[in-house]
């Protein structure tokens, strides 16, 4: 019972932390320079992981789709299904869980350091909103990275599979993008990319929710930075569930 009061006490603290952010940022002076160097460190700096796990994702896809299906006939539609299993789930999903482990922990390491230096109290003693500094342009940068860095984990881990296709079972590069081209439409494109914004969110307000509640000195610094990834990697799997559902009901 514990548990589940605080469960419900911290969704409550991200929603009010959520609709603080967002009327912060677009409260005068909109400053654009801050959201720009988060996207920097969430976005841009997170492209090389994103590309390797995305690439191996393919690969290994591709290889269990044609060795699975060969006995029943069927390996001729790997393409098909690695571009389905990729697009639609596994590169917004392990962008985000990879996204959110390196830079949610950042956010609530940061944060949580500027908590316990006073660093935050001294924003505000200054007469500035740390919301709007610290937690808006947070926000904003994921929700905007998270999209891009699912692009490129599609196209990447499609290269990854149609490599492996070719390998195994033997087809063309013009069959394998003929069979993604005839199975993805732009409904299945923006079924994972719109779960991308919505994981993008997640990350970075739970990541500056935990940061900003540290307490304990450096040491509820390591523990704050814990409690966000393990919190962000199990929003983002409960999310995906509850957003696909969705978006199967409405769009199929």
């Amino acid at each position: 019972m514990r548990a589940f009061r605080a469960l419900l006490a911290d969704a409550g603290g991200v929603a009010v932390l959520s609709v603080q952010a967002f009327f912060a940022f677009f409260r005068s002076p909109i400053e654009w320079a801050p959201v720009l160097n988060q996207l920097d460190h969430s976005g841009i700096r997170s492209w090389s992981i994103t590309a390797l796990t995305a690439v191996f994702t393919g690969m290994v896809l591709a290889l269990q789709f044609a060795v699975g299906l060969e006995s029943y006939g069927g390996s001729m539609y790997t393409g098909k299904l690695v571009a389905l299993g990729i697009v639609r789930e596994l590169g917004p999903t392990l962008t985000a869980l990879l996204v959110g482990g390196r830079v949610g922990s950042g956010f609530a390491a940061e944060l949580g350091s500027m908590v316990v230096n006073e660093q935050v109290d001294a924003i505000r003693a200054l007469g500035a909103d740390p919301i709007k500094k610290l937690v808006a342009p947070r926000v904003l940068a994921c929700i905007i990275a998270l999209p891009l860095l699912t692009m490129l984990a599609d196209a990447v881990g499609l290269f990854g599979g149609l490599l492996i296709t070719m390998r195994e079972v033997g087809v063309t590069s013009q069959f394998f993008f003929t069979q993604v081209t005839d199975t993805l439409g732009f409904v299945d494109l923006m079924h994972g990319l719109a779960k991308s914004v919505f994981f993008g969110y997640f990350i970075a307000i739970i990541g500056c929710f935990v940061g900003l509640n540290t307490t304990g000195g450096t040491e509820g610094v390591g523990q704050s930075t814990t409690r966000a990834v393990v919190n962000i990697s199990i929003t983002v799997l409960v999310s995906n569930y509850l957003l696909s559902t969705i978006f199967v009901a409405i769009y199929g």
